[in-house]
């Protein structure tokens, strides 16, 4: 009887339904009964997204981790981690030496297992990774990220796990990310990895979002696989992985050995979950997440893109519908929006040469999809917006595409005049380091204990600042206080007004709101009674607001730049480049200052020709689609 390992990928669970990732206070309270189930061998605790929504809600990441892992690190159960090679744990790639801190960094911090990938399986990205694992002292795992296409085939797979192998990986994991390996293929893959390599250990990783992924596993099991990831209610299927105990279940049928799980403990973590859900993580998940959708077998999109997906796209169908209203066409709602997503996914993959659609690609792939068809509706061409991050795809800038380019896009790079790269990517990112021990010591922050501080710094510039500031928290406590009331409206129940702050939070409620009111913005002063009355959680306290409208330039002799797609409006896309400003003169089609919407950075083109005379917002502000940006005379 062979036995065989499961792995409980409780951080992805919550990436692949919703925004954000429970808090440190949480995930110690269920650390210690995800133990006592007794039938994991390994616990997925942090990297991928995780680290940087933490930041976005004003937690400190090196905190949570440290304090999440150590439990399991206790109990003898392996930790793992994920981590997307050339890019680190954010979307963008990483310097070379905060790379190799990363992995010396996490080990301290008690994480024993990297999961590398790379977004466009490039083991010339994955080599250092795999070096710098090992010298941090973790398992350096490679990861294969699977898709479903012409070029990608079984024999691809195979020969791509010798390629990792022989750039340093220990052990192979099958990542699935959206679950649309086919469950036969997914074992001829696992079979022929096993084949060649009797001894390494292989993992298989599925999310269950078309279907595939009960079935899929047996085959990885069946065909040699050692390790299989699961995850469990309420966060199990749908956009995330297939449920523990139909798993466990399955197996023990097929006559593998593996631990029996103890319910009263199982029984405990569920519940823990469900009230993390219920306190505020519930309000960033969208119910269509929790449901299997076959129509992703075409796109191929991955589950844990799916969770930040339907988040965004109730702000891109607000957005249109307020363009199509001031333009006298018919709304639509989000159903037909994501429908026209997939079916445009399907056409624009191929002409982007085919990118594995997981963490960035998939998200470059969906957002020029998604800007395809919200200018279709505005009668735009395809390809009208292509995102910088695209474009470095693209060009080259992270590696080669394993597919050919459309003849379109090479057209559009030409007359763009851009570059296509065809170099080691790792070369045109310097180390960092140096500036962020400066730019430290300026400020007089601490680089942390084992220099963690300053690997987060360095891994994510704008969010730490946004974290040391307190500004990430405040602005997460505004954006909850206002889901929380938009939903007690809904339901009829009076409105609490005062926003309701993270478990554990003693920071003071927010002076200050951005709302938009039928599509006109608002920033509301806030004032409250007492202190005393903020306290008594018996008494709801009223704020009185005062709205203060937008103030917009309506000189009839000048011409106005306006954002192209709401987002945050940055001058600046790096802190070598020098910003727009008043008194440049601008010539159409010139990029003036770029906009950060959907995890991507986008350029903002003049679409006429003159000086700049004001420039109407600020650097790091939020703005919606149309809003004026620069007055040009």
């Amino acid at each position: 009887m062979k036995e065989i390992k499961l792995a409980l990928v409780y951080r992805d669970m919550w990436q692949a339904a919703g925004k954000y990732v429970p808090t440190v206070d949480m995930l110690t309270k269920v650390a210690q009964p995800i133990i006592d189930m007794g039938c994991f061998a390994r616990v997925e605790t942090n990297g991928g997204g995780f680290e940087q929504v933490n930041l976005l809600f004003g937690e400190n990441p090196n905190v949570a981790v440290r304090k999440w892992t150590q439990p399991f690190n206790d109990a003898g159960i392996q930790t793992q981690m994920l981590e997307r090679g050339l890019n680190g744990i954010r979307m963008s790639p990483v310097p070379k030496d905060v790379r190799k801190l990363m992995f010396k960094v996490k080990k301290l911090q008690g994480t024993d297992i990297s999961r590398s990938f790379d977004g466009l399986n490039n083991p010339q990205n994955l080599e250092l990774s795999f070096q710098y694992a090992k010298e941090g002292g973790m398992i350096a795992q490679g990861a294969l990220s699977v898709t479903h296409s012409p070029i990608h085939t079984v024999d691809y797979y195979i020969n791509l796990a010798d390629q990792y192998i022989d750039k340093g990986a220990e052990e192979i994991c099958i990542k699935d990310m959206a679950g649309i390996g086919r469950p036969v293929s997914i074992g001829r893959i696992i079979k022929g990895i096993r084949d060649r390599h009797p001894d390494i250990i292989i993992q298989y990783h599925g999310h269950s979002t078309p279907g595939f992924s009960v079935a899929t596993s047996l085959e990885a099991a069946r065909n040699g696989a050692d390790i299989i990831d699961v995850g469990m209610e309420p966060l199990s299927w749908g956009t995330g992985h297939a449920d523990l105990l139909t798993i466990h279940e399955m197996l023990k049928d097929a006559g593998f050995s593996l631990p029996d799980i103890d319910m009263k403990a199982y029984m405990h973590v569920r519940s823990l979950t469900q009230s993390f859900m219920d306190d505020f993580l519930g309000e960033y998940i969208n119910p269509k997440n929790r449901y299997m959708n076959s129509l992703l077998i075409g796109p191929g999109l991955p589950g844990g893109m799916m969770g930040s997906l339907m988040a965004d796209l109730e702000n891109n169908v607000k957005s249109l519908n307020k363009w199509l209203t001031k333009n006298n066409k018919p709304n639509v709602d989000q159903e037909e929006l994501l429908l026209g997503l997939f079916e445009e996914v399907k056409v624009v993959w191929p002409k982007l040469g085919y990118p594995p659609l997981v963490t960035p690609f998939s998200q470059y792939v969906k957002n020029v999809s998604l800007m395809n068809v919200i200018n279709k509706y505005k009668g735009k061409k395809r390809f009208a917006m292509i995102d910088e991050n695209t474009w470095g795809m693209i060009l080259g800038r992270s590696g080669q595409l394993l597919g050919d380019l459309d003849p379109e896009i090479l057209k559009m790079a030409s007359d763009q005049k851009r570059e296509f790269y065809t170099g080691n990517p790792q070369d045109l990112y310097p180390d960092e380091l140096d500036v962020y021990r400066k730019k430290m010591d300026e400020k007089g922050w601490s680089y942390g204990q084992d220099d963690e501080e300053l690997l987060e710094y360095a891994m994510h510039p704008p969010q730490y600042e946004s974290l040391k500031s307190g500004e990430a928290k405040k602005k997460f406590e505004a954006d909850l206080a206002e889901r929380k009331a938009k939903k007690a409206t809904a339901a009829g129940t009076p409105v609490v007004a005062a926003p309701i702050p993270l478990a554990g939070s003693t920071n003071a409620m927010p002076k200050e709101l951005n709302l938009n009111v039928n599509g006109e913005k608002y920033n509301v002063r806030i004032s409250y009674p007492t202190e005393a009355a903020q306290d008594n959680t018996s008494i709801a306290a009223v704020p009185k607001a005062e709205l203060v409208p937008p103030t917009l330039s309506n000189d009839a002799n000048a011409k106005y730049i306006t954002a192209p797609l709401e987002g945050k409006f940055y001058l600046t896309k790096e802190t070598s480049e020098k910003g727009k400003k008043v008194g440049d003169v601008v010539k159409e089609g010139e990029t003036v200052a770029y906009i950060e919407a959907m995890k991507v950075i986008n350029a903002i083109a003049a679409d006429t020709s003159g000086t700049i005379a004001e420039i109407l917002v600020k650097h790091g502000d939020d703005i919606e689609e149309d809003d004026q940006i620069f007055k040009i005379v």
